[in-house]
């Protein structure tokens, strides 16, 4: 069994130089504040302490997301939430794929992540260089997955295949009262047809951006130029095994889609801490 100290979220603050935060299960669920959140933030405000939004979301900008907080009373500037989204840009910088045409599935904040890299987004029915999956909201799903799915078969049997990139790799999030499918749930729809399709074509997968692979912390490392950080989040092979693979302390929070059960986990995903929540005194 694996044997996790509890800690405070006060505690954190005193512990580490910079405090990493996930979004959904630990800030809001969708529309609803996760209670300790607005406290939370305010605390390290008025502590000038250091602090980052990790976000697999790519469905919106900083300044959208900003702006969704503020409404729950929960007050975060742009310039401190890092989001999948926002990774394309130096994916984009550094593969050199400025002018790429792509398919881009998700609603308009996704389709201005493109753009802004350096993408020219196009349909389905003209020849394209990469299919980029954004969000599973903005689109209705079978009919453009449809023409999507059928357009990669039409250039993958050309000899061309397009890119497959995914910013946000996550299968689920909480919405609400209950759960809903994320973007890499489609994601791993394609993958199946794919595989069905090119049994002998393993590469034909999407590049995953977000946690817990490492440019999202690399681009929090960057900004705070710091290693002193600990990343709370309430998923164990995302948000803790990102962590826990770039180097730096997590925290498993009890607010979102864990049960806190760690002694079954792999030591991959195993937390250096325990919280019950957001709340200063309170583990």
């Amino acid at each position: 069994m694996n044997n996790v100290p509890e800690i405070t979220f006060r505690e954190l603050v005193e512990r580490y130089s910079v405090i990493l935060f996930d979004a959904y299960g630990v800030l809001a669920n969708s529309d609803l504040v996760i209670p300790g959140a607005p406290e939370a933030i305010d605390y390290l405000s008025e502590n000038d302490k250091p602090y980052y939004v990790l976000t697999n979301d790519a469905s919106a900008l900083p300044d959208t997301r900003a702006a969704r907080y503020e409404k729950l009373g929960v007050r975060i500037d742009a310039g401190r939430i890092i989001t999948s989204g926002s990774l394309l840009a130096s994916y984009f910088r550094e593969q050199g794929l400025a002018g790429m045409r792509c398919v881009t599935l998700g609603p308009a904040d996704s389709v201005h992540y493109v753009e802004s890299a350096g993408g020219v987004v196009v349909s389905s029915d003209v020849d394209f260089d990469a299919l980029i999956i954004g969000d599973q909201s903005g689109y209705p799903l079978l009919e453009t997955g449809r023409a999507a799915l059928t357009g990669l078969f039409r250039l993958i049997d050309a000899g061309r295949p397009p890119r497959l990139i995914l910013p946000n790799p996550d299968l689920i999030y909480p919405s609400g009262v209950g759960y809903a499918f994320a973007s890499g749930t489609v994601a791993q729809m394609f993958e199946g047809a794919l595989a069905l399709r090119y049994p002998d074509r393993p590469e034909l997968r999407f590049t995953r951006l977000g946690k817990p692979h490492p440019a999202i912390y690399r681009e929090a490392y960057r900004r705070s130029g710091t290693m002193d950080m600990v990343m709370i989040g309430d998923t164990p092979d995302t948000d803790i095994r990102g962590a826990n693979d770039f180097g730096i302390a997590s925290a498993l929070i009890g607010t979102g889609v864990s049960t806190q059960d760690v002694s079954t986990l792999p030591d991959s995903d195993v937390p250096t801490y325990l919280m019950k929540s957001l709340a200063l005194d309170v583990g």
